[in-house]
């Protein structure tokens, strides 16, 4: 997914390099506050898209002595530093603008055509900035064999381990939400001749960056903790693995994401009696296989599994699934 989150990016990064130099000098020649905020708004957009590629690049970097679970984290990193810098400065300075204009008596905004028409164009980048991102989510859907609908694509959007498109995805729908915010401002202040509606339009503007970089800041956190694979995919792991005859249940099972596409699984299970140490190791490369089928992985990912052999047996046939498995530890 690393070749498909640098689409997104660059594409992300491009748009809005020209969209920023497009809306400051609009914001230049029409003193309007709301513009200035959006000038703001797009020129922290592509200064993230650097700052996500760092972490893309960084992320890559093959496991050493020091960090034998490799750099996958540094994604997750770089994603956070986006969401608190970043979006909080240029949300500030939209707040700043804002207020500043709203107690300015003087505060006048003029040729608003201007306004128009590059905020136009830019809704047009901003947009196709975010089907590409979109279409991500929606060709992961495609390739598990699923029908792609609304609900899917939300719940894969909830899902995504993915830092890089997910801040992607929730710049442009920012972005076009700015947009929409600032053409409100600027059209009810050019049509009543009162200038408090632009002022608004950038305080606002500034609170839906401070949103939405909270938002980031709090999804990009869980991942830097550690955030456990989703719940589908433990089911897929726990319904693939206690179908083997050999497993009595699961006891435990613990997994963390190292990066988007990079996992540790550790589980511990429990097989039935009168099974010798070739068997077992057998039954382990099995648990793997398994593991290794049921969820999109990369090679590097690491599963480690404990067993440990049960006196009393249980008949797989005629045992719930779902009850082998001790979620109480």
């Amino acid at each position: 997914m690393v070749g498909t989150s640098k689409k997104a990016v660059y594409a992300a990064l491009f748009g809005n390099l020209g969209i920023a130099i497009a809306k400051l000098i609009a914001a230049l020649l029409t003193n309007s506050s709301a513009m200035w905020s959006e000038t703001y708004h797009s020129f922290s957009d592509t200064f993230n898209q650097v700052l996500l590629l760092i972490g893309i690049k960084t992320s890559s970097r093959v496991p050493t002595e020091k960090h034998p679970f490799g750099y996958g984290k540094e994604q997750f990193f770089w994603s956070f530093i986006v969401a608190t810098l970043l979006f909080g400065i240029s949300g500030i300075l939209s707040f700043e603008k804002g207020f500043a204009s709203l107690y300015d008596p003087v505060h006048q905004i003029v040729n608003t055509d201007i306004s128009f028409v590059i905020l136009l164009i830019s809704a047009i980048f901003e947009g196709n900035a975010l089907r590409i991102a979109f279409n991500l989510f929606k060709d992961t859907i495609e390739a598990r064999g699923e029908k792609v609908n609304l609900h899917k694509l939300f719940k894969e959007f909830q899902e995504s381990k993915d830092p890089t498109v997910l801040t992607v995805m929730v710049e442009d729908s920012a972005a076009l939400l700015g947009i929409a915010i600032a053409a409100i401002g600027i059209y009810l202040s050019d049509v009543t001749n009162n200038m408090i509606y632009d002022a608004l339009a950038s305080i606002s503007i500034g609170a839906v960056l401070m949103l939405f970089a909270f938002f980031l800041a709090k999804e990009n956190r869980a991942l830097l903790i550690g955030e456990a694979m989703s719940k589908k995919d433990h089911s897929k792991i726990i319904e693939s693995v206690v179908k083997i005859p050999e497993v009595n249940r699961i006891i435990t099972l613990r997994t963390m994401h190292f990066g988007p596409n990079d996992v540790l699984v550790a589980m511990e299970v429990s097989l039935v009696d009168n099974i010798n140490t070739d068997q077992i190791e057998q039954v382990i490369d099995t648990i793997e296989d398994k593991i290794k089928s049921v969820i999109d992985v990369k090679t590097s990912s690491k599963i480690y599994v404990e067993v440990e052999r049960d006196s009393c047996p249980v008949d797989s046939k005629k045992m719930n699934d779902h009850k082998r498995y001790d979620e109480s530890t």
